[in-house]
C-alpha cells in the first residue's frame, strides 16, 4: 500500500484513519489488494495540522499528501534492495520519482455549499522563488487567500506533476532561454517536442471528489481546458471564478500568450493599473 515507510508505521497510520486509499471517483478503497492493471489507485496521507503565513498573513490548513499506488510499486522492490544493503543515503533517488501532490484543506468545505476550489500546477520558480516570469506565485498566494476569507472554505489542489505545464523544471529551464529569444510560452514547449499543455487532471478530480463529492464548487481558474478535464473525469457541477493576480511588466507578454491561447483574461485585466 505504502512505500519505504516503516510497515509497522503503515500499519499505525492505516488503523488510525490517517493512510487511506482511494479509486478514480474519489472513494475509499478498504482492502489493502493491488488494484487491478490500468486502474488509478491514489494512496492519501493526512490530515496533518498546517499553520502557513503567506504575504504576511496567517492561515490555517490541514494538508493531505497524495500518490498514485503505481507510482509507490515502482520503488518498493528497490527500497527493499536498498534497506538490505544499508544504503540509506539512496534513499532520496526514490523520493524524487514521486510526484506527490497536496490538498489543503481550509476552512469547513465539507460542510458548506458550493466551496471554492483552486487546482494549482506547481511551480518552482514562480511559487518558491517569487519569479515574475509568470502569476503563479500571487495566484497560489490568492487563492488562499480567498479560500480563508469565503464562508464556504475550500481546497487548495497543489499538484506537483505539473512544472511547465507538465514538462518537467529542465525542459522548463529551456524553454524560458527559447522565450528570451522571441518565442511564447506555447511556442517554446512545441519548440522542443513537447506538447504545448500536457497537463493530466485525472488525480486532482479523484482527490476533490474524496473530499468534496460530485456537488457545486467554484473553481479558481481562467483556462477553460481545466474545466473540461476535471468534467471529464467526473466532475460536472463546476462553476469558474476568474482568478487574476500578480499582473507585472515581467508577465504581461505570457498572460497574452495564455489569452490567445483561450485562457478568459480581458485586456483589462493585464492592461497597466
Amino acid at each position: 500500500m505504502f512505500t519505504y515507510l516503516n510497515p509497522d508505521i503503515r500499519q499505525q497510520l492505516t488503523d488510525a484513519g490517517k493512510l487511506v486509499r482511494i479509486d478514480r471517483k474519489g472513494v475509499t478503497i478498504n482492502d489493502d489488494k493491488p488494484a487491478p492493471a490500468g486502474e488509478l489507485v491514489i494512496n492519501l496521507l493526512g490530515p496533518i495540522p498546517l499553520p502557513i503565513k503567506m504575504g504576511g498573513e496567517s492561515y490555517q490548513a490541514q494538508w493531505y499528501a497524495a500518490v498514485r499506488s503505481t507510482e509507490l510499486e515502482k520503488v518498493e522492490g528497490l527500497a527493499a534492495t536498498l534497506r538490505e544493503s544499508g544504503g540509506q543515503n539512496l534513499f532520496s533517488t526514490l523520493a524524487s520519482s514521486m510526484a506527490v501532490n497536496s490538498v489543503l484543506v481550509i476552512g469547513d468545505p465539507v460542510n458548506s455549499e458550493n466551496p471554492l476550489v483552486r487546482v494549482h500546477s506547481n511551480c518552482l520558480t514562480g511559487d518558491v522563488f517569487g519569479s515574475e516570469r509568470c502569476e503563479c506565485g500571487p495566484q497560489l498566494e490568492t487563492a488562499v487567500n480567498r479560500i480563508s476569507q469565503d464562508p464556504t472554505g475550500g481546497l487548495i489542489v497543489y499538484m506537483a506533476g505539473h512544472e511547465g505545464r507538465g514538462i518537467g523544471l529542465w525542459a522548463k529551464a529551456a524553454t524560458y532561454l527559447l522565450q528570451d529569444a522571441g518565442e511564447n510560452t506555447y511556442q517554446a514547449n512545441e519548440s522542443l517536442g513537447l506538447p504545448a499543455d500536457s497537463r493530466e487532471f485525472t488525480d486532482a478530480a479523484a482527490l476533490i471528489l474524496h473530499f468534496l463529492g460530485n456537488r457545486s464548487i467554484r473553481l479558481l481558474t481562467n483556462n477553460p481546458k481545466k474545466i473540461e478535464d476535471l468534467s471529464i473525469s467526473g466532475l460536472t457541477h463546476l462553476a469558474t471564478e476568474k482568478h487574476v493576480a500578480g499582473v507585472s511588466k515581467w508577465n504581461k507578454r505570457y498572460l497574452n500568450a495564455k489569452q490567445k491561447w483561450g485562457h478568459k483574461i480581458v485586456d483589462s485585466d493585464i492592461s497597466d493599473s
